[in-house]
């Protein structure tokens, strides 16, 4: 989960499975990216075997290394940190110790977004490169582990792919050593084929006019292109545009160099990506040739300026007016349409929530990150009903934890997730293996989410808002939860929340009682 903003400067870090990228940067009024600085560590996170199941201890040394180094200099700029894990930490099954020892040494959390949340901010960086507002667009961005490809209409994303389909993984699928040959290329050919074949047909189907690239390995292949034609490369390669013919002859040239020798010595190519190039470029020899692109535009603005203009967005949203970020509430909003929430029911919970979580600020000492996973998991408990009524709030955590949210990390789904599987019945136990996966932390911010989201749903029991608004007031004898009612007492309502009081009794050590107040 990202730290609030405490200064205009925006440390955003691309953790992926070849290299560490690093951007500060700020945004101007004029809502334009300001860089700062930019600083790269190539780590080969993801260049384990085993299919990029584990972090090497090695690669994990390097990580950490790499992270230490820019956290360092990213606080020389007095940059707010915001680090975002991709393909490699993503499918490691000892990621959570990656995560935990950077956390430990720097005092920065990693991100671990889903590929699908990757593709959005990948898209979102495009869109702030080049003016694509108005047109139908498919954009790609070639990493180490996966790939991202994104069909946009009007400044949006309509359609997000993404594949495990890297040029780290297949170099070490197809080409683990120096030399390739007519057969290896061809396995290669294939397997890209196979595994890209359902998602070039919603590309297609979706539809786009102009095709942008984003990767350091489109970004090689262009120098190749310059290096060919005897042109000087320009210092940036944003909006820069070359056609099917160019871009195809330095994919010839790269695959006609049969060893790393030769690699090495192409004209244009940096030496560094000798080993990994050939099977970058199959990738987008696939998709010129699979989805007939014409031209190519390269954008200098990627996944790493997508986290700086997210970043600030949220931030703002959450300044402004305290909630959750239209993007976040969007798809909230979007997975509680799907599975046929009742939004009266839920927003007015989310209602009661919020106060009460204002009020006992003094106890839990949380702030906007925290407040929005409540709002969410408010919104959210009872999508379990869509599976059964028995057992909802298991039901409901299993469908959280299982949808595509864009503008939340994998760790804030599990987060919000967990909260509303305990909105009901047991309290969170350690036997619980989600709940027991989770930091000490997390623990103790899901116990105190879920305290208040317990109470609040006791009292909308009948689903009718009866209780049209509370106020909380502590002291060292106890939480008085007072209920603004019109007319009668609410007894189902006082019975059910009474009845919830346990896990905020057991939190904050003090007993809670509640008071009537008629309007």
């Amino acid at each position: 989960m990202s730290s609030p903003l405490t200064t205009d400067r925006i440390a955003a870090i691309d953790v992926g499975t070849n290299s560490f990228h690093m951007v500060i940067a700020s945004v101007t009024d004029a809502g334009m990216l300001r860089i700062h600085a930019r600083s790269k560590d190539t780590v080969r996170l993801g260049s384990s075997k085993g299919d990029m199941k584990r972090i090497s201890d090695d690669a994990m040394e390097r990580g950490l290394r790499a992270m230490v180094r820019l956290v360092e200099e990213a606080r020389q700029h007095n940059a707010t940190v915001r680090a975002i894990a991709t393909s490699a930490v993503r499918e490691a099954l000892n990621k959570d110790v990656f995560v935990d020892r950077v956390l430990r040494q720097t005092g920065v959390h990693i991100d671990v977004i889903p590929g699908i949340e990757e593709g959005r901010l990948i898209f979102l960086g495009v869109r702030n490169a080049l003016s694509i507002a108005d047109k139908r667009v498919f954009v790609f961005d070639i990493g180490g582990g996966s790939t991202e490809t994104i069909t946009g209409h009007d400044g949006e994303p309509v359609y997000i792919h993404s594949a495990k389909l890297g040029h780290i993984r297949l170099s070490e699928r197809f080409f683990p050593d120096s030399r390739i040959n007519d057969q290896q290329i061809a396995d290669c050919r294939a397997w890209i084929r196979g595994e890209w074949q359902p998602a070039f047909q919603s590309h297609i189907a979706y539809g786009f006019d102009e095709a942008i690239a984003c990767s350091g390995t489109v970004m090689a292949l262009a120098s190749i292109v310059f290096a060919r034609s005897g042109r000087r490369t320009p210092e940036t390669l944003n909006g820069v545009t070359f056609d099917r013919d160019e871009i195809l002859g330095a994919i010839d040239m790269v695959l006609s160099a049969r060893t790393i020798d030769e690699r090495m010595a192409l004209p244009g190519l940096d030496a560094k990506r000798a080993d990994v190039i050939v099977a970058g470029a199959l990738l987008v020899e696939h998709l010129v040739k699979g989805l007939g692109i014409r031209r190519l535009t390269l954008s200098g603005y990627a996944l790493r300026e997508g986290i700086v203009f997210d970043t600030f967005q949220q931030a703002r949203d959450i300044g402004l007016t305290h909630h959750l970020s239209r993007l976040r509430y969007q798809s909230v909003l979007h997975i509680c349409e799907l599975y046929r929430v009742n939004r009266r029911h839920a927003e007015h919970v989310k209602h009661l929530c919020v106060r009460m979580f204002d009020d006992l600020m003094p106890l839990h000492g949380m702030g906007d990150k925290e407040r929005e996973l409540l709002e969410a998991a408010a919104l959210l408990h009872d999508v379990g009903y869509h599976i059964a009524a028995d057992q909802h709030h298991k039901h409901s955590e299993y469908i959280i934890r299982n949808c595509v949210m864009p503008g939340f990390t994998s760790d804030e789904t599990v987060l919000i997730s967990s909260v509303a599987r305990y909105h009901r019945k047991s309290h969170p136990k350690k036997k619980h293996p989600v709940f027991a996966g989770l930091t000490s932390s997390e623990q103790h911010m899901v116990g105190v989410l879920a305290s208040i989201l317990r109470i609040a749903e006791g009292l909308d029991r009948r689903q009718q808002s009866v209780v049209h608004g509370l106020e909380v007031r502590t002291a060292e004898a106890g939480i008085e939860i007072g209920l603004k009612v019109l007319g009668e007492v609410p007894d189902v309502e006082l019975w059910s929340a009474e009845r919830r009081t346990g896990l905020m009794e057991e939190i904050f050590r003090r007993p809670v009682r509640f008071a009537v107040n008629r309007l």
